[in-house]
């Protein structure tokens, strides 16, 4: 009975917090709707036995993403009237997608209520590892059958992340860099040193 409420109340709370995350008029105040969609929804994962999808809302998803896209709005000097006038314009655009959409998800359940869909018979080769948690079962499925395409996924993010850096940076001449060379031939003799100088000793140079 308590998981059964525990259940409607997390996801009202996803519902209604992915509302106002649409009508919202300070892109911050959506941003903070978000997060707490998302929260709610990670609640849901444990409700039935995923935590490990939990974890990776609260951590990639809240702590990266939202948190990335907070961080885009407070900072960027954004026009919200001339972003509001772009929404009228392409509203009919949206309207028409949104339709489509519904469309596709109305035929989709009702081809699989027809009975008329093969999702075929599971192997048991993905199968939860038993005495073990939902964590572990992944971790161990991740580094032995798929361990190629979890790596390939990492090479491809560091790649993505590299080129971000590379597109973003900007060379300023006022400001002063590192000379890591410079650093590293440095002599210990060039080093500053601190002392504890007599009273009345004065400074030697």
């Amino acid at each position: 009975m308590i998981q059964t409420i525990t259940f409607y109340l997390f996801a009202a709370i996803v519902i209604a917090s992915a509302c106002f995350v649409i009508l919202a008029r300070n892109p911050v105040h959506s941003v903070l709707w978000l997060i707490l969609a998302f929260f709610n929804a990670a609640a849901l994962m444990v409700l039935v036995g995923a935590e490990f999808i939990a974890m990776l809302l609260v951590i990639v998803y809240v702590g990266a993403v939202a948190v990335l896209f907070l961080f885009v709005v407070m900072m960027l000097d954004i026009d919200f009237s001339e972003l509001r006038a772009g929404f009228v314009k392409n509203a009919p655009l949206g309207v028409a997608i949104a339709v489509v959409l519904f469309v596709e998800l109305f035929v989709g359940l009702v081809a699989y209520n027809a009975g008329g869909l093969e999702l075929g018979t599971p192997d048991g080769l993905n199968a939860p590892v038993l005495g073990r948690s939902n964590i572990a079962s992944i971790g161990a499925l991740l580094y032995s059958r798929y361990l190629f395409l979890f790596e390939a996924a990492g090479v491809i993010l560091l790649v993505a992340m590299v080129g971000a850096i590379v597109l973003t940076l900007r060379h300023r001449p006022e400001v002063r860099g590192q000379d890591i060379s410079k650093q590293v031939k440095r002599r210990p003799e060039e080093a500053i040193v601190k002392t504890r100088p007599e009273v009345g000793a004065g400074v030697k140079l």
